[in-house]
């Protein structure tokens, strides 16, 4: 595979400081610029993140003394340095849109964390083992934006990645109703407990947007490609409460399922015990080689224990077992930071890189 040249858009935020670890030693992608607000722009990264470092590993040695630019002013200049960018800004939507759109226009591919243009309708919303065929709208955006290279994809919500990849598997039988709860961890708000003090010895009840996201983005990744744009399906019917929890990093989700053709127990384990995608068959380096582990343990998944199984791209789940009112309930778990954020954006560049959408 060739190397591409690549910068981090709000390289000074969580999910920023969180591509810097996971690019620092990539194998295709290598960070030629960071980008940030103006108030960061002209420090050097180690300056613009001092006091507000969230990893527990240190900054990457070669990112520390790079200067960083400014992600509105310097566009040219980032183009002039870079293959694509992956953006993590904390901006308003309507910004966000229009700096995304920016960078496309710039004959810059955007690999975006950000929620801003996940309903565009020519826009990819790839969860790479899942959706992978959606790509093909990229063309349509392309034409669109009047762009020969430039275009956009975005990764979805975190909140709802712990459990899609568990039911997608399953849809082969009729996946009629979904109920989840999640119980997200303070990351994901861009939050440590030092950062959080409200959270301690404390659960609370709504973490704005977060219900309405994990009910409607399922239904355009199960989505279909058609006349230059993705046509969001009408089933299953999802409801969503969402919770923020005191954990670190790790996503739990609470499911329960029902379906059209009732699958037994045993054909529910074998389904997500053979389900891989396009990532694993092409062996891409951030691929968990089993996405999906299943614990027979009553006890697992654990946020604590599991979140880093596969280095954090692996999807947990555990407890499966008949329920009263729906078919069937389980408990799964994601890293939100990693699956969830930065590390499903990454995965998803290096799709579009070996399908040829970044050269």
């Amino acid at each position: 595979m060739k190397s591409y040249n690549v910068a981090i858009i709000g390289a000074t935020g969580m999910v920023g400081q969180r591509f810097s670890l996971l690019l620092a030693n990539h194998p295709w992608f290598h960070v030629t610029a960071l980008a940030a607000s103006p108030a960061s722009a002209g420090k050097a990264y180690r300056d613009a993140v001092a006091g507000r470092w969230a990893m527990t590993s240190p900054i990457p040695e070669k990112l520390a003394d790079m200067v960083v630019l400014d992600a509105e002013k310097d566009i040219d200049k980032i183009a002039s340095l870079v293959d694509f960018v992956f953006c993590a800004v904390n901006m308003k939507k309507e910004e966000i849109k229009a700096l995304e759109e920016k960078y496309a226009k710039a004959e810059i591919p955007v690999i975006s964390n950000n929620s801003a243009h996940r309903f565009t309708p020519d826009v990819p919303m790839i969860i790479p083992e899942i959706n992978p065929e959606h790509a093909e709208v990229i063309a349509a955006q392309r034409k669109r934006l009047g762009t020969k290279r430039g275009f956009i994809a975005v990764k979805s919500n975190c909140s709802l990645q712990s459990y899609v990849p568990a039911l997608h598997p399953l849809m082969k039988y009729g996946v009629s109703k979904v109920a989840v709860s999640t119980y997200q961890a303070i990351s994901g708000a861009g939050k440590t407990f030092d950062r959080m003090p409200e959270i301690l010895d404390n659960i609370i009840p709504y973490i704005g947007g977060e219900e309405e996201k994990s009910e409607r983005e399922p239904l355009k990744i199960w989505g279909r490609v058609e006349n230059g744009q993705i046509v969001t399906t009408n089933s299953p019917v999802i409801t969503a409460q969402c919770l923020r929890v005191p954990v670190s990093d790790g996503h739990t989700a609470a499911v329960f399922v029902s379906f059209d053709k009732k699958p037994s127990k045993e054909e529910i384990l074998q389904a997500w015990a053979d389900f891989s995608g396009e990532p694993q068959k092409l062996h891409l380096p951030s691929a968990p080689k089993q996405f999906l582990h299943y614990f027979e343990e009553n006890d697992r998944p654990q946020a604590k224990l599991d979140r880093m199984l596969e280095n954090g791209m692996a999807v947990s789940v555990g407890r499966l077992r008949e329920d009263i009112l729906f078919d069937y309930k389980f408990v799964c778990l994601s890293h939100n930071t990693l699956r969830g954020a930065a590390g499903g954006a990454v995965l998803m560049a290096e799709l579009l890189a070996a399908k040829g959408y970044l050269d």
